[in-house]
């Protein structure tokens, strides 16, 4: 059970994406962090997503030990952002289109186009166009259209991305959630809208309607950060995850937001141990130029090189947790 890896302190989470709903990519990524060891996938909540995943793990051919958790937000998350190119701004440069860690940028027709589908909402292209040509637009979500069938298709989990000032629209959420789910919950959360007092009043509110441990706080450093393997890119995240498990929770306690290869080994000279530690961009950089490649799943050789990568970061993640 799920229940069981959080409660050794043993769970390694791969993120790969909120917004991340290339089939192709994500079927990949599941399969070889699966056969390297990770045990737990966040998902964009689309069916065809889920379908993708658990292909990912027939691949492996590990069935036992491995959950899936779909990730669904309140307006103004970070993670329910897509970008948006205006042509009449934008002078085909590509600088956005080589600054994009997610290859979700192309060239058409002298001009740069997204690809919705593999855009995650990371604002890369928009700090680096200078031109202004981009911009980052909110993607609604209605719940009640886009969990009941999520839930058929048997997931383990459900996140909700809580970052933002509206707490009727948290609390709204919440409560249908926990209405037609009776899994493990997460509340991905992180300082950048809230200060320590309404952030730890917001979770414990959150956390009031779960019985014990049936919930995970995902402490969040700075959202999709993490594509730097250094101490300072973590920091953020060792940082929150001290301030929930100095706050003697009836929860477990999972590192995001900026994790990389070095996050469990600052939490553990902090004297911070956390449940479980989620990584996504960085877990997804270092094995990007294999799973780009067409014949990744058919090609061994190629795999294998990946699969040594993969299962370096989760051995030394890991280890640091015991």
């Amino acid at each position: 059970m799920l229940k069981d890896i959080l409660d050794k302190k043993q769970c390694f989470k791969l993120v790969c994406g909120c917004g991340n709903e290339d089939e192709k990519e994500v079927e990949k990524l599941v399969a070889l962090y699966s056969k390297a060891g990770c045990n737990f996938f966040d998902l964009c909540a689309k069916p065809e997503i889920v379908d993708a995943a658990k292909r990912g793990l027939e691949y492996a051919g590990i069935k036992e030990n491995r959950y899936l958790c779909v990730s669904v937000g309140i307006d103004g998350d970070p993670h329910t952002n897509k970008a948006f190119i205006d042509k009449n701004l934008c002078v085909g440069c590509e600088l956005c289109k080589n600054i994009c860690p997610h290859q979700a940028i192309e060239s058409m027709d002298g001009f740069c186009a997204v690809n919705q589908k593999r855009c995650i909402g990371c604002k890369h292209c928009v700090d680096e166009c200078g031109l202004k040509a981009i911009s980052l637009k909110a993607i609604p979500q209605d719940l009640e259209e886009i969990i009941p069938p999520l839930i058929a298709k048997g997931i383990d989990c459900i996140e909700l991305h809580a970052i933002g000032e509206d707490e009727e629209e948290v609390d709204k959420k919440w409560s249908y959630l926990n209405e037609v789910f009776d899994g493990i919950m997460c509340i991905s959360i992180d300082r950048s809208k809230l200060g320590d007092e309404k952030l730890l009043a917001r979770v414990k509110r959150m956390l009031s309607v779960r019985k014990p441990y049936t919930t995970i706080i995902q402490a969040d450093g700075i959202a999709m950060s993490g594509s730097v393997n250094d101490y300072r890119s973590t920091l953020q995240s060792i940082a929150i995850t001290e301030f929930f498990a100095s706050k003697n929770l009836s929860a477990y306690i999972m590192s995001s937001g900026g994790t990389n290869a070095k996050s469990t080994e600052l939490a553990k000279l902090c004297e911070v141990v956390p449940h479980a530690l989620a990584v996504g961009s960085y877990a997804r950089k270092i094995v990007k130029d294999y799973v780009a490649q067409d014949d990744f799943l058919t090609n061994q050789e190629i795999f294998d090189k990946a699969l040594k990568i993969a299962k370096n970061l989760i051995e030394i993640s890991l280890k640091n947790m015991k």
